[in-house]
Formats: C-alpha cells, structure tokens, sequence
C-alpha cells in the first residue's frame, strides 16, 4: 500500500513536472507569449493552487494542512485581484493560451488524485503536490512568464509575487516534514 502511494506520488510529480516542462519548450518555440496570455497563466495557476485547498480544507483534519490551505486560498485570492485590477486598468483581457490550457489539464488529474485519498495519505499527496506545484510556478514564472512579459506593471507583479511563492514553498516544505513523520 505504502509502494502503491509513494508510486503515485511520484507519478503525479512526473507528470506536472512534464506538463509545464513541455509547455515551457513549446513557449519557447512558438511565437512568445502576449501580455494577455502572461496574465491568464498567471490567474489560472492562482486559481489551480486555490482549488487544491478547498479540497484540503474538505478532506484533511491536519491542523498544519488546514492552515496552510487557508493561507493558499487567502494569499492566492488576493493575487487574482491584484492582476484582475491591472488587467482591468491596463484594459487587458486574459486570454487562454497552450500554457493556461495545459495548466488546466494537469490540474484536473491531480484534483482527482487527491480526491481518491482519505486521512494521513490526503495530507502527504496534498502537501506532497503543493511542494512540487509551487516549484513548478516558480520555474515558470522565472523562466517563461517574466520573460515572455513586456508591461512593466505586469512584470512588476510577477516579480513582487516570487517572494510570496518562495514562502509558500518554504511552508509546504515544513509542513511537509511533519506530516511525512
């Protein structure tokens, strides 16, 4: 049962890690991505991280995963608003693009995984994922969504959210550690 767990653990991470890496080269290859497009990927990967907390705060009865999960729903809400006003005041609409898309899809497997687990083996694929996902945004943010990025106020953004991720990384992190013992 353990094996079977640790399996689809990593599979899962293989698979996300895949998924972005593959949209990251495709990025790369096609055209670059408008600033429409940046602020979609940006809205859908907040609103990804918010759904994997709302089923956290359904499934797990962890005190640590249910602060962090109400810490994940807070933070990334406020994110949306951010760029949902600067969309709206640069007169932007965000558009669906490969990345968004791909985005997307990944997070439909993973939200099914999650909810196929119960008690403590919810709350290590839960933070298991957060671990994983918030690396993969960080990445992708750095890599591809900064770059790809030519508004400065919507690059701005980006680069004043990094920090928030990294925390949110350094938490999932530790809770991660407590829940694994």
């Amino acid at each position: 049962m353990e094996n079977t767990r640790n399996l689809l653990i990593k599979l899962s991470r293989v698979a996300l890690i895949i998924s972005l890496v593959t949209v990251t080269v495709s990025a790369q290859d096609n055209p670059k991505l408008t600033d429409p497009e940046v602020a979609s990927v940006a809205v859908v990967a907040n609103q990804i991280d918010i759904s994997y907390a709302e089923i956290a705060k359904k499934k797990s009865k962890n005190e640590d995963i249910l602060q962090f999960a109400t810490t994940m729903i807070n933070d990334h809400n406020e994110v949306i608003a951010q760029a949902v006003a600067l969309a709206k005041k640069l007169g932007v609409t965000p558009a669906d693009n490969a990345v968004s898309k791909s985005l997307l899809a990944g997070a439909e497997k993973t939200k099914k995984m999650l909810k196929s687990k119960r008690g403590k083996a919810f709350d290590r694929a839960y933070i298991d994922n957060e671990v994983t996902y918030h690396k993969a945004v960080i990445e992708a943010i750095e890599s591809l969504l900064i770059p790809e990025t030519d508004n400065a106020e919507l690059k701005s953004l980006l680069n004043a959210v990094l920090p928030a991720l990294k925390t949110h990384l350094g938490h999932a992190e530790t809770v991660q550690k407590k829940v694994s013992k």
